[in-house]
């Protein structure tokens, strides 16, 4: 039976927008509940800052990872051209390149030159693209996807530590988001890691890490700064 590996390259791209998403929207809407917790605000105005802070990180969430995967793509369908062009008028230069690349990577110059020509008789712009640029189906930027998955995750991440606020009463409103959301880290920090393939407990660690810092901080700059509602 031949061997099979599961590799996990092909989730970098949702997984890193999933997890990037929900871990925000958990810190920055539990903070921001216990930031304006801290000003003995009315429970109205908690729920309200919560529900803002969600809609607001979600789009925000949205809109950033859109641009800034769309400027990825861009530059990837700038290079596809520079190299479509580069085929259509010298395919022996680019043959040529290729094989240098293969050569570079440990084959002789002789099967370097076969595997360029079977290659690129093939598919000789998705040789370029993968072995010269390194960009491959798996791989490419999907802007809209990335945005999806980033608003989404995060308006469920946020979700979580606001429900808490609706359930919880005001005296113990501040303890109970800061535990649920602590424990919510740590667990999508120990999935994210086993879903990548790296230990459980060090991406649980770090995750949890900066999100108290963050939760205590804004909680300090509300007692410090805030007055009563």
């Amino acid at each position: 039976m031949p061997h099979k590996e599961h590799h996990r390259t092909h989730r970098t791209g949702w997984l890193r927008a999933a997890v990037l998403g929900s871990n925000d929207g958990i810190i920055s809407t539990a903070s921001l509940l216990l930031g304006i917790a801290a000003t003995h605000a009315s429970h109205g105005s908690i729920l309200l800052a919560g529900l803002s802070g969600l809609v607001a990180g979600a789009m925000a969430m949205a809109a950033g990872e859109y641009v800034s995967v769309s400027s990825q793509a861009d530059t990837e369908r700038a290079d596809l051209a520079l190299e479509r062009k580069g085929l259509e008028s010298d395919e022996e230069a680019e043959r040529d390149e290729l094989t240098e690349i293969y050569v570079s990577r440990g084959l002789d110059v002789d099967l370097a030159k076969r595997v360029a020509g079977q290659l690129m008789a093939h598919d000789a712009l998705g040789a370029h693209a993968r072995d010269e640029l390194g960009i491959s189906p798996v791989l490419r930027a999907r802007p809209l996807q990335a945005a999806l998955a980033s608003a989404m995750s995060f308006a469920a991440g946020a979700s979580l530590p606001l429900l808490t606020a609706v359930i919880v009463p005001g005296t113990r409103l501040s303890f109970s988001v800061a535990a649920v959301s602590l424990l919510l880290l740590a667990l999508l920090g120990g999935l994210a890691a086993r879903m990548g393939g790296a230990h459980v407990g060090v991406g649980a660690i770090r995750v949890l890490f900066w999100g108290a810092l963050a939760m205590g901080l804004t909680a300090g700059v509300g007692a410090l700064f805030g007055v009563a509602a």
